[in-house]
């Protein structure tokens, strides 16, 4: 009888679990399999690691540009009813993976419209399951990320969000960005749940998550300053690293020429900065030192247990902003306007007074020092311009009234037009302000100019000229830059025969040109000789205006690039050409020399303007860009992912991204709500991840300068 009752129940459960989820691919039948088509990459069915005597689809991702395994419906899916898309994945291999998940309602998906798209990383020997939110999105409510101690499995997080149409799915994909070398992942499982967002009530006053505890979680204004006074302790034991000179240079190395300025000079095939006094100089920096961490309020107040009254003198924190919400460039059609506050703020005004500024940057500059770092990073306060203690990049953002190109993938926004006169006028114009600011100050390394524009990236016709093809589809009346590629090509072909046999056209003069086009004859290898004359035309007609303009403001100051997301070779080659220092933002577990091995030649140094990790076990919602499994892993990826920069010959630093956590509920102009802080919103050091900066400063330029020897000089520029 007991069995029995025991039988009963266990079939009850089962029942139930069942009535949770609806399969919609488990590998076990051939039926299933044939969903799966790879795309650049390799498929065969496996024991499943989830579940024993059970089937799995090992995946090895193939390097490409974006290896898949796509799951394509003969029919739309009808997905109503269900909040979330859940896959089991197991990384068998000895590394972190990076990997993303998209959800398509439409055949005309493309990464930005018609889908849904979001990732996170698994860690090596990693078994999860991992949750797409199909239905409410965290985008819905200004968020990247949502609770994760109030849910079953690990939300990914969305970086392409808006409404899908869950009656019309046509397809779902597992990918991979452009991996150097074979990945393989084991996918089981894929099925769809219930997902709701729990959200009254998550944030307290200090701006921290209300339903979890962990070590270093406030609990009084009290504790913010005593957290003060035995921070102030630690930084007067601990006031810097060893070794290190006034601009954090490497005082027990070689001795070289001092100009009084910052430069570059390769040594025994090893690029190096140089500081002003002569000592070789590894840029390592924090980014967006600022005390300026606003998030929405307005029309969430429900989210929030607190927030200051009318005749609370914390108000001053709470800002009217106003502004379209995009993410990563796509418009998202939320209209963020209205009160945003500021914890951040609010924070730092409880634990050191009404008159909080001057201390905080005090202490940031001491944390700066006592960490290990020697450069304040992009995206910083100006009030570290000139501050004479750490040396400091500037900062230009384009801005203006000028024309501009699409890409057909922009990302923040669409392409300057470069051949446009009056976007010269514009780059001297957004340039002016930073050069007062920054003045004849040999603190200041350099200028980064422009940051992620959408130059294209990967090799596909498409993809890799997308601004060519942008455009030429412009009405040259409009368009400066169409009319200078047209001239390229009448000079390279002089006749319009001539162009037609290349580009499979049929035009009867070069006039026709100037209406709008768009080419329909095939991808011959002729037509892309010309496609690559032209898209370096137009790189090296931006980066020529903009290096003559930082010359002219900034004569004494570095030119740093713009801080390439996606790029292409010909814009890479340009930069190069015009740059004293070629810029690359790289999220990744490491810097793979598979990957960036073609930096060695590009003949110029280069630097990493942003990189970080994040975890979710200090209440926060959204790894970031790169997951860890914990602060202490955060720590022991930062070690990495430095050494690997340390021991790459082309780089010359690595900038982190960020300074402070993002807000809870997201930043209000796009939902960030990341874990990438050296400290939290509380300013709180999170200790794990500066006992690491600590540790791998302290043996970075031993590491770097090892078998180099001080005697030869390979080469030096400005």
């Amino acid at each position: 009888m007991l069995c029995t009752v025991f039988s009963l129940i266990v079939l009850a459960l089962a029942a139930a679990a069942a009535a949770d989820e609806r399969v919609v691919t488990s590998f076990e039948t051939e039926a299933e399999r044939r969903l799966a088509v790879g795309n650049n990459s390799a498929l065969r069915p496996v024991a499943s690691p989830v579940t024993q005597g059970r089937t799995a689809l090992r995946v090895e991702f193939q390097p490409a540009d974006w290896p898949n395994v796509t799951f394509r419906a003969e029919r739309p899916w009808d997905w109503r009813g269900w909040g979330g898309l859940a896959i089991d994945l197991h990384n068998p291999g000895r590394s972190p993976v990076e990997f993303g998940v998209r959800v398509d309602d439409d055949p005309r998906a493309d990464g930005a419209r018609f889908c849904r798209q979001g990732g996170s990383t698994i860690a090596p020997g990693a078994t999860t399951t991992f949750v797409m939110p199909i239905g409410e999105s965290p985008m819905d409510h200004g968020m990247r990320g949502v609770p994760t101690q109030a849910v079953r499995h690990t939300p990914l997080g969305v970086q392409t969000a808006g409404a899908l149409r869950l009656e019309h799915i046509v397809a779902f994909q597992v990918f991979l960005s452009s991996p150097p070398r074979p990945v393989t992942l084991v996918v089981d499982n894929i099925r769809l749940i219930p997902w709701s967002l729990p959200l009254d009530g998550i944030v307290d006053r200090w701006g921290q998550y209300t339903r979890g505890t962990w070590p270093g979680k406030v609990t009084s204004d009290e504790q913010l300053r005593e957290r003060r006074t035995r921070e102030e302790a630690d930084l007067r034991a601990r006031p810097a690293l060893r070794g290190r000179n006034r601009f954090g240079g490497w005082e027990a190395g070689p001795r070289r020429h001092a100009t009084g300025w910052f430069r570059t000079e390769r040594i025994d095939g090893k690029w190096w900065l140089v500081d002003p006094d002569g000592r070789l100089f590894f840029s390592m920096g924090v980014n967006c030192l600022t005390t300026a961490n606003q998030t929405m309020v307005s029309g969430r107040e429900r989210m929030f247990t607190w927030l200051p009254g009318p005749d609370d003198p914390l108000r001053r924190h709470m800002s009217r902003v106003s502004g379209v919400l995009r993410v990563s460039g796509v418009l998202m059609g939320l209209q963020s306007e209205g009160d945003a506050f500021d914890f951040y703020s609010a924070n730092l005004e409880r634990k050191y007074g009404p008159d909080f500024r001057a201390p905080w940057k005090d202490i940031s500059l001491r944390r700066l020092t006592s960490w290990g770092f020697n450069t304040v990073a992009n995206w910083s306060d100006w009030s570290f311009h000139r501050n004479g203690r750490v040396p400091y990049v500037a900062t230009v953002h384009i801005g203006g009234d000028h024309a501009r190109v699409t890409s057909g993938q922009d990302f923040w926004a669409k392409m300057h037009d470069p051949f446009d006169p009056q976007f010269a006028v514009n780059v001297e114009r957004s340039i002016a302000p930073v050069a007062e600011s920054v003045g004849p100050d040999p603190w200041c390394i350099g200028v980064f100019v422009d940051n992620e524009l959408s130059w294209g990236q990967g090799d596909a016709d498409p993809l890799r000229f997308g601004l060519v093809f942008g455009a030429l589809s412009l009405a040259a009346a409009d368009s400066p830059a169409k009319r200078a590629l047209v001239a390229e090509l009448r000079a390279r072909h002089g006749e319009i025969g001539r162009f037609n046999a290349v580009w499979g056209e049929s035009l009867a003069r070069w006039e026709e040109l100037d209406a709008p086009f768009r080419p329909s004859g095939p991808a011959t290898e002729a037509r892309r000789a010309d496609l690559i004359a032209l898209s370096r035309s137009f790189a090296r007609q931006y980066f020529r205006v903009v290096r003559d303009a930082v010359r002219k403001a900034m004569p004494n100051h570095l030119y740093l690039g713009c801080r390439f997301s996606g790029f292409t070779p010909e814009a890479v080659e340009a930069a190069a050409e015009f740059c004293d220092v070629v810029s690359f933002n790289i999220y990744g577990p490491t810097v793979d020399d598979a990957r960036y091995g073609f930096v060695r030649d590009l003949g110029k140094p280069a630097i990493i303007g942003e990189f970080h990790f994040g975890a979710l076990d200090r209440g926060m919602f959204h790894t970031g860009l790169v997951a860890a499994g914990s602060q202490r892993e955060r720590g022991a990826m930062y070690r990495d992912y430095l050494r690997s920069v340390l021991d790459h010959p082309a780089f010359v630093g690595a900038h982190w991204f960020q300074y402070a956590d993002q807000p809870l509920t997201g930043r209000w102009f796009d939902g960030e709500n990341y874990n990438i802080g050296f400290v939290t919103i509380t300013d709180t050091p999170h200790p794990e991840l500066v006992a690491a900066a600590r540790a791998v400063h302290a043996e970075a330029y031993a590491r770097r300068y090892r078998g180099a020897s001080s005697g030869r000089r390979a080469g030096a520029v400005r």
